[in-house]
């Protein structure tokens, strides 16, 4: 792995000199608690033994009752965390999980482990691409980026066939297990119906900030499609401007 991709990934795992939220302190119990995840916007996700808790300050714009609903009714169809606890005060929302079996895909296993990791993101990707959308909430696939049309962009693609899209499917959100099989995915909040594209535009871009570049083409041979650069360029400059 490159300095700059090491650089990248050692931002996002540290949590420096910054105290846990109280919240975190809380629910720990005297438990150890460890950072596993700081997204752009301030976010942190905390690992307490077999459980997580997401912090989201109210900064981030990020609604985490949405991801709660969206958890709620993935259960029974698709592999997520289940939903423990969740609440809210005047500085951040918080959402307290139990773990799915499985480590992120961008762990430090997976970094010597690479071709794994990738094949294991493109079968999660198929897997939630199959999921049933007949009782799907119309008004949630219009609360994701996933929908917008922007003025700013070219024409929208035609979806040739709608599936259920993870809307953020960044390498990250995929767990693999030790034996390197996909066991699940987290982080829902833009669960949407949409053109699989969507996802597959971001996961494989994302590739490149986490295993360094020259891995797209592995993840389009294991989910088994050819890459549609029309597509991918489209759902990369919505998901920049909409996200």
């Amino acid at each position: 792995m490159t300095s700059r991709v090491q650089a990248h990934r050692d931002e996002f795992h540290t949590l420096g000199n910054e105290p846990a939220p109280q919240i975190v302190v809380e629910i720990a119990v005297g438990r150890v608690y460890d950072l596993v995840w700081r997204n752009e916007l301030g976010g942190l996700t905390f690992r307490i033994e077999d459980e997580f808790l997401k912090w989201s300050p109210r900064s981030t714009g990020v609604d985490l009752e949405r991801e709660v609903v969206r958890l709620e009714w993935l259960l029974g169809r698709h592999p997520a965390p289940r939903v423990l606890a969740w609440g809210a005060d005047d500085d951040a929302q918080w959402l307290h999980t139990a773990a799915l079996p499985g480590e992120h895909a961008v762990g430090a296993a997976w970094r010597a482990r690479s071709s794994e990791a990738i094949s294991a993101i493109g079968h999660g990707l198929r897997a939630i691409h199959a999921v049933s959308i007949d009782e799907f909430p119309v008004d949630w696939t219009e609360q994701s980026w996933v929908s917008r049309t922007p003025d700013a962009l070219e024409p929208r693609p035609p979806v040739d066939h709608p599936v259920l899209v993870h809307g953020d499917a960044c390498a990250p959100n995929t767990l693999i297990s030790t034996e390197g099989l996909w066991t699940g995915h987290v982080d829902f909040g833009a669960l949407a119906v949409g053109d699989r594209w969507a996802d597959l535009a971001i996961a494989s871009l994302s590739l490149d900030w986490n295993f360094g570049e020259g891995r797209q083409h592995e993840l389009f041979t294991e989910y088994g499609i050819e890459p549609d650069e029309r597509r991918i360029r489209y759902y990369r400059d919505l998901w920049k401007l909409e996200s």
